[in-house]
């Protein structure tokens, strides 16, 4: 018999699935140690791949944290674009939205760490250098390389920072403010400032992912299992329909009576979770 051999990673292997590997192990490093602590040579080795491949697919560090903000952010624009743009009336579509985000950030847990490590740390880098411009940082700190450095790390920072508000954040929010929109111009919604309302909604989302841990610590149970996972998807809807949809008008029964045609909560749907359950380690 012919021994089946083991698909290798690689550029001549999978060059796809190697690059993939190194995303993925490097989400993992970087939401775990941050960017200044995560190692190259712990990604590769938990990709399994060598340092070289790794390098030769990204040329830095840098490098590989840029791609894996991009891996981060294109997935969920791509998730939200795709629930905006079903062809649902105002209510349905807002629900279909939370749950698409919902569902992307439960199958991704690390995602949230990443994501607010990046807005500490372009906030940190543009901060330190208005503080070296207006003079703030004592002069001696100033001088040489260091002062260079900073004024390239806040270019760098701020320059992400547009990078992703131009390619993943912008087209979220306009689509999200649409629906907002219509739903308000045909009655179902109540009117709000999308500059507040959406924040705030995506918080109520996201939030619950940030705090995981410590939500173990003080309920005594797994805040990610499957059973947990649904019951908060619910709550999450219940709280942004009950703040945005506007109370049905009254209706007029067959018999003559009026009742009110009362909003409903939205049920979970036989479905395939696309989370995997296991706890955050």
């Amino acid at each position: 018999m012919y021994a089946v051999s083991k698909p290798r990673l690689g550029t001549r292997g999978q060059p796809e699935q190697s690059r993939v590997a190194i995303l993925d192990a490097a989400v993992r490093e970087f939401a775990r140690d941050g960017v200044a602590g995560a190692r190259t040579d712990a990604i590769a080795r938990s990709a399994g791949v060598n340092k070289a491949l790794l390098y030769y697919y990204f040329s830095d560090k840098e490098a590989l944290y840029q791609a894996v903000l991009d891996h981060v952010f294109s997935g969920l624009r791509i998730s939200i674009l795709q629930a905006l743009a079903q062809p649902l009336p105002p209510r349905e579509r807002l629900k279909t939205y939370v749950c698409a985000h919902f569902d992307y950030i439960a199958s991704n847990p690390l995602y949230p760490r990443i994501v607010h490590a990046e807005f500490l740390r372009a906030g940190r880098e543009a901060s330190n250098e208005g503080m070296a411009k207006s003079g703030s940082i004592p002069p001696v700190h100033q001088k040489g390389r260091g002062r260079a450095s900073r004024a390239q790390a806040a270019d760098s920072g701020t320059l992400r920072l547009q990078h992703i508000a131009s390619e993943y954040f912008r087209p979220a929010f306009v689509g999200i403010a649409a629906l907002l929109k219509e739903g308000t111009e045909q009655g179902e919604f109540r009117a709000v400032n999308p500059l507040h309302f959406i924040p705030s909604m995506i918080s109520v989302i996201v939030f619950y992912f940030t705090i995981a841990p410590i939500m173990k610590v003080m309920a005594g149970v797994d805040p990610m299992s499957p059973a947990r996972l649904a019951e908060r998807r619910d709550a999450v809807l219940d709280f942004i329909t009950s703040a945005l949809f506007l109370q049905r008008p009254a209706e007029t029964t067959a018999t003559g009576k009026t009742k009110l045609k009362l909003k409903t909560r939205t049920k979970l749907a036989p479905q395939k979770r696309r989370w995997s359950g296991e706890p955050t380690q």
